[in-house]
């Protein structure tokens, strides 16, 4: 029953995830947080961060380690099939109807339209982890504003150097893990 609900899960995450892995956040939290209790918010931000750091597609590599933690490996068999099933159908016939539609108006209307959808996805994902590291909840109310200044101290820097110096997001992401291995463990 486990892997039919991972099967399951997975599928819808894999079939309405436009846009993208960041775009699929939201959707893989619904499911394996709040549907399916499978992870905690906490145990969610840090499946997504290793997802995030581990080559791939961080929906399949989340369906991965998920499966693993529910089911073992035929759960995490299970439920990276069921992620990648409906983007190999949608892709083979999408990819048939746009060369042959593609230069008609209302198929590029379309995809302009679907842009900021996929941006407000992406955005929702990174402030739902942003509250969750700094606030340690994922939303906030003016009783519970306990600041994790450490957090935001990692956040900061890392948002500061990648966007002024236009470093790698692979080194950034290394250096916030090692600063955080020091913080988190030395005050």
């Amino acid at each position: 029953m486990i892997y039919l609900k991972l099967f399951l899960s997975f599928l819808q995450i894999g079939l309405f995830s436009i846009g993208g892995g960041y775009a699929a956040m939201p959707l893989i939290k619904e499911q394996v947080v709040d549907i399916n209790p499978w992870l905690t918010s906490m145990q969610f931000a840090d499946i997504m961060a290793i997802a995030e750091m581990t080559p791939g597609p961080i929906a399949i590599n989340c369906a991965t380690f998920v499966g693993i933690r529910v089911g073992g490996i035929l759960g995490a068999i299970v439920a990276t099939f069921g992620c990648i099933l409906p983007s190999c159908f949608i892709v083979i016939t999408l990819a048939h109807f746009y060369y042959k539609y593609r230069d008609l108006k209302s198929v590029k209307g379309v995809l302009s339209g679907l842009r900021p959808a996929v941006i407000a996805m992406i955005a929702s994902a990174g402030l739902g982890i942003f509250l969750l590291a700094v606030f340690g909840e994922k939303t906030v109310s003016a009783g519970s504003l306990h600041v994790d200044i450490r957090a935001l101290l990692i956040f900061a820097s890392g948002l500061f150097v990648l966007r002024k110096f236009k470093i790698n997001p692979i080194y950034v992401m290394l250096s916030a893990g090692v600063c955080g291995m020091i913080l988190y463990s030395v005050f």
